[in-house]
């Protein structure tokens, strides 16, 4: 008899425990629905042309606004997520984050609204959770973990930073690699473009940099590269500790331009706030050069005309502006060091992006396809190569070796040719005769394993040990 009491007190709780859910259920259905607008806004499509959707009859909708196309599907309705971003001749101008495919004619293009009637623009999620995830230019998952909180969720608003509130760069920032300490020293804050055409390691780099550099956050932006690049970096990079001081934005080649741009430009928002926090911050962003291309193909598609091998005007300025958003951005705040990857033609010519990138970066960091040939990584083109900063950062015993460091390897390479037919006559130039005696040391000095690491201290050590 007590059993079957028992049983039913416990069925009892159960049904008054699912009663709740149920209620809770209800409450937050009845909640959305006191939300949604009163007045649903929308317009029509009326064409379609590549990357661009037109439609009329929107009224007063603002750049940036969000919107829904709508489509059909396998007899099913599967909206499009579009944004407006710009007008022509009464039409709205938008673009979609996916392939538009399934759309038709006279299709309703519903803008987003809120409870207020006011025009939903775009957000993403920053908040210090965002710590060992992995997301899309959205601020989606693409980790399987669940989206974060709504209440993280924040409209982007870029600064404009005053120059003179800027931070001098006087620190030196540890990146755990013996030839970029000793020879190309990097300060914290500083912006730096790794210079590489196709094959020459510049992943295999990246992934050194990410491991290795001493920064409280580290901000990987993974834009327009293969998609078994993002994984293939999170299994050789972010071990379980790594993840836990990163976030990793990806928007590989297959999605739509639009979020592309949005991603690298998701990922500078996480470095500022971070930066904001007072964090010394590490942003490397994988590649600018398609960032540059993303650009190109969204105002292409709006009908901007190309000025400079098919690159509009337009992308001349967007660049800047991203890179301006880096560094030491306040006085009283944290650092944001970035690297930038841009990728050449070949070696001897300078496309558009790489030569507006030359000028703008505080430094830049040149790979040689003679050095990958052999092998040799990080395939570092030493002569090349250049840190702005590090005479101002460094003490003159180091800026001396550095310097005559460069001026052996120039040497011995400028004469190659002669050395390896045995055509040098020994006695001629006392630097070359140095550089041939010390090539030895020199080339081992450049040499890297990605499972080695070297503080700075350590690499100005060994820099030293080569003259003596």
């Amino acid at each position: 008899m007590a059993g079957i009491t028992s049983f039913y007190i416990f069925r009892g709780i159960l049904m008054n425990l699912r009663f709740t859910q149920l209620l809770k259920k209800l409450s937050s259905f009845e909640n959305r629905i006191k939300n949604l607008p009163s007045i649903v806004n929308y317009g029509r499509l009326i064409s379609v042309n590549g990357l661009v959707a037109e439609a009329i009859g929107l009224k007063k909708a603002p750049i940036g606004a969000q919107c829904f196309i709508e489509r059909i599907i396998d007899g099913k309705n599967i909206n499009i997520k579009a944004e407006i971003v710009s007008f022509s001749e009464g039409k709205i101008l938008l673009l979609s984050y996916e392939e538009i495919r399934g759309v038709f004619i006279g299709a309703r293009v519903f803008l987003q609204l809120d409870s207020k009637m006011n025009y939903i623009t775009r957000k993403i999620p920053l908040s210090m959770k965002l710590l060992g995830r992995v997301l899309d230019g959205n601020g989606m998952p693409l980790d399987g973990l669940p989206c974060l909180d709504e209440k993280y969720y924040t409209t982007i608003q870029e600064n404009n930073i005053n120059p003179l509130n800027r931070k001098p760069i006087t620190e030196v920032l540890d990146t755990g690699i013996r030839s970029i300490n000793a020879l190309l020293t990097i300060g914290k804050g500083q912006r730096i473009g790794i210079f590489s055409t196709p094959g020459l390691g510049k992943s295999i780099l990246l992934e050194m940099i990410a491991k290795h550099t001493k920064a409280d956050i580290v901000v990987i932006a993974l834009i327009g590269e293969r998609s078994r690049e993002v994984k293939r970096f999170i299994d050789n990079v972010m071990n379980f500790q790594g993840l836990l001081r990163s976030v990793v934005i990806a928007a590989p080649s297959n999605v739509s331009p639009l979020l592309r741009i949005q991603a690298a430009s998701y990922a500078t928002s996480i470095a500022e706030y971070f930066c904001q926090k007072n964090k010394n911050v590490l942003l490397i962003m994988d590649s600018l050069t398609r960032y540059a291309m993303a650009e190109r193909e969204v105002s292409l598609s709006l009908g901007e005309l190309p000025v400079s091998k098919g690159y509009p005007v337009s992308v001349f300025s967007k660049i800047p502006n991203l890179l301006e958003r880096t560094g030491n951005i306040n006085k009283n705040k944290g650092s944001i060091t970035a690297f930038y990857t841009v990728l050449m033609e070949d070696e001897d010519q300078q496309d558009p992006v790489s030569y507006l990138t030359h000028s703008i970066l505080d430094g830049h960091i040149i790979l040689s396809r003679y050095y990958a040939d052999l092998s040799h990584y990080p395939a570092i083109d030493i002569e090349s190569s250049i840190s702005r900063v590090m005479p101002d950062i460094i003490n003159s015993e180091q800026y001396h070796h550095a310097s005559y460091f460069k001026k052996l390897i120039s040497s011995y390479q400028r004469n190659r040719d002669l050395i390896n037919v045995g055509a040098y006559i020994h006695g001629n130039d006392l630097v070359l005769d140095h550089a041939i005696r010390l090539w030895p040391k020199l080339e081992k000095f450049l040499r890297q394993e990605t499972s080695e690491q070297y503080d700075y201290v350590v690499s100005c050590k060994q820099l030293s040990e080569i003259f003596l």
